[in-house]
């Protein structure tokens, strides 16, 4: 259109570069847009506790960010609540070996486990007394139980069991510890 001299293909006569500006993350927040911006409240240094583990307690219905294998590997209860929200909820669970979660069957709520330490063997089935569907589990195997399955999880290794499980809609109350299966136990019958 217009003819400019020295426009294509070098800008300039000798090979400098046009000035960029150069950034000072810190001193330009104004510049972050959401999804790269950090808020101090959602930071990832307020997860932590001053001996750098994570807080495990129930942070749901806010928002909430969490690396969930080291959470779930971190964790050393039976059952913690993780997060609750209105329609799903995530729980961190440590089983011991030889360790089970106790034959159970949840008629309105289906479940995700991941297994994030250890080995294990799953039973499923539709009826209590007839656990058909059985599968040996490993580190980063995902297991889908549907609502109305009886279901159970046993720890067949030599170390802990360590998974996390999200329940949808939430299965456990608010902020939900228990120590041990026998406290989960306890717990279920009131």
């Amino acid at each position: 259109m217009y003819y400019i001299p020295n426009q294509y293909p070098y800008q300039y006569r000798y090979p400098y570069y046009a000035n960029t500006p150069i950034y000072s993350y810190p001193r330009q927040p104004e510049y972050w847009s959401f999804p790269y911006r950090i808020d101090p409240e959602y930071s990832f240094d307020s997860l932590r506790t001053y001996n750098g583990s994570m807080q495990l307690e129930d942070h749901g219905p806010n928002p909430y960010v969490v690396n969930i294998n080291q959470a779930a590997k971190q964790n050393n209860t039976f059952r913690t609540a993780l997060w609750t929200g209105t329609h799903f909820q995530v729980t961190l669970m440590s089983l011991n070996p030889g360790e089970d979660i106790g034959l159970e069957i949840h008629p309105e709520v289906d479940q995700f486990l991941r297994i994030e330490q250890g080995q294990g063997i799953v039973q499923m089935g539709k009826r209590k007394d007839r656990l058909n569907f059985k599968r040996n589990v490993y580190d980063d195997f995902a297991i889908v139980v549907p609502a109305g399955t009886w279901h159970n999880v046993t720890n067949t290794g030599t170390v802990p069991l360590k998974l996390y499980s999200i329940y949808a809609p939430p299965n456990h109350p608010f902020g939900t510890v228990h120590n041990t299966k026998a406290d989960a136990a306890a717990a279920e019958e009131h």
